[in-house]
């Protein structure tokens, strides 16, 4: 794995370079280094962090570090999940300067939070010998210009799950190609007309960026100063063109993400099929884990691919981030550090039984495989298909610095598509007009 990252970091550090400048535009003040450091107690008392996230198993992570460490002691307040307003909620804490010391923020937004000024350059608290412990993928999307923004918690490779007992019943091998996805999309329709073999989520365009991402597309690229944007470029139309077809011939469902209605429907077998992430596993198994006919029949494949190469992007994946304000930068490196490289953290989260997280430190792989309970998924080996599946995460993808208003755009856009009154091409042409709004609201230099 290592040899196959390493030697894609020349070029994505150059790319890493020239999107600093670009996140930072005239906003290069709000892209400063943090306050004073306070991580030392005078008194003797320990230093007290407030922590926000709301990744599963955070809570237990808290309690193993504060055992772990007398001298340090987090306070969590569990917060909705970014996109369900988490990040709101930190923005407005910013803003009022009342933020956390630290907190979780997803890849995507890492930007317009530094963008923003949200969050601290932590790069004298995070060495080299730090940085080696991750994938190189983890860093080039933590790391701006060579600053360090934020620590990665994890990397979320895209995989696909399924029924055994659905396929087998309909006489459907694993698709290896998108081809073949839609292939075996029509057999299951046809054998069992109630089955569908995947869910289109119009609630949250990250499955579908991911998808844009696997093909190669890159919606934000930068020129010098200035950003290039682009939804609307041959793969994201080849991706998005697939996925309207699919939609209109009645071969997927169509619900709200991680609702009632999709997990019925996994539950009844209509949906046989989830294309998730890494941390996917975690949640088909809470989620169904105590339905019948559930356990031992699920199995995680590697994602179709356009030609049948292994290619993968990221769907989510989490960083810790310090607040602007926080003058406690050294103990919530030593925090976050912690959280992300101890064997402790990581079986205290993924013993939960709820997370399926894979390691950014790549150390920590063996040991979340041995904390995950594969029982759900017949003992399979999922973690294996996960680090191959993290070998092949295509380079070159940047995310933009407004992807707050990217999403929003395309969430409710991809309503119309969900209710036939309008298609992802209209919501790709529509999130590229309101993401250039708002770069000119922001005052970033946009290439035309």
């Amino acid at each position: 794995m290592r040899s196959l990252v390493f030697s894609r970091r020349r070029a994505l550090r150059a790319g890493a370079a020239v999107t600093v400048a670009a996140v930072c535009g005239t906003l290069l003040a709000a892209c400063g280094g943090g306050g004073d450091d306070d991580a030392s107690a005078a008194d003797g008392k320990p230093v007290t962090l407030t922590f926000w996230g709301w990744a599963k198993g955070t809570q237990e992570v808290v309690a193993a570090f504060n055992a772990d460490h007398p001298d340090i002691k987090v306070t969590f307040e569990e917060i909705p999940s970014g996109n369900a307003g988490g990040y709101a909620k930190i923005a407005n804490a910013v803003k009022a300067g009342n933020a956390p010391d630290v907190f979780n923020v997803e890849y995507p937004q890492l930007p317009d939070f530094v963008s923003q000024g949200a969050v601290q350059d932590i790069s004298g608290l995070v060495d080299d010998g730090l940085k080696a412990k991750y994938l190189p993928q983890a860093n080039e999307l933590t790391s701006l210009g060579g600053k360090t923004w934020a620590l990665p918690l994890d990397v979320a490779p895209q995989a696909f799950y399924y029924r055994k007992d659905l396929f087998q019943k309909a006489g459907i091998t694993v698709p290896k190609t998108w081809d073949e996805f839609r292939t075996a999309a029509e057999k299951l329709k046809a054998s069992q007309p109630k089955s569908r073999i995947a869910t289109f989520f119009p609630d949250d365009p990250t499955a579908f960026e991911a998808n844009a991402w696997q093909a190669g597309a890159r919606w934000f690229t930068t020129d010098k100063d200035a950003w290039k944007v682009d939804l609307k470029g041959a793969e994201t139309n080849k991706v998005a063109d697939y996925w309207q077809k699919m939609i209109d011939d009645d071969l997927v469902q169509v619900h709200p993400s991680f609702s009632q209605q999709w997990t019925a429907s996994l539950q009844k077998g209509e949906t046989a099929g989830y294309l998730g992430a890494s941390w996917g596993a975690g949640v088909l198994k809470s989620n169904l884990g105590s339905a019948p006919g559930m356990e031992g029949n699920w199995a995680v494949a590697p994602m179709p691919t356009w030609d049948g190469k292994p290619a993968s992007g990221m769907l989510g994946g989490t960083t810790f981030a310090v607040s602007k304000d926080s003058k406690k930068a050294k103990a919530a490196v030593e925090f976050a550090t912690w959280a992300t490289t101890n064997p402790l953290g990581i079986k205290a989260r993924i013993a939960t039984g709820t997370s399926s997280s894979y390691p950014a430190a790549t150390a920590l792989v063996p040991v979340a495989k041995e904390a995950f309970d594969t029982g759900f998924y017949g003992g399979q080996d999922i973690y294996g298909v996960y680090t191959e599946a993290a070998k092949s995460i295509r380079p070159g993808w940047t995310w933009g610095p407004v992807m707050g208003v990217t999403n929003g755009s395309l969430k409710d856009s991809f309503g119309k598509v969900a209710a036939k009154t309008g298609t992802i091409g209209d919501a790709l042409t529509t999130a590229q007009q309101a993401t250039l709004d708002e770069f000119e609201n922001r005052g970033l230099k946009v290439a035309r």
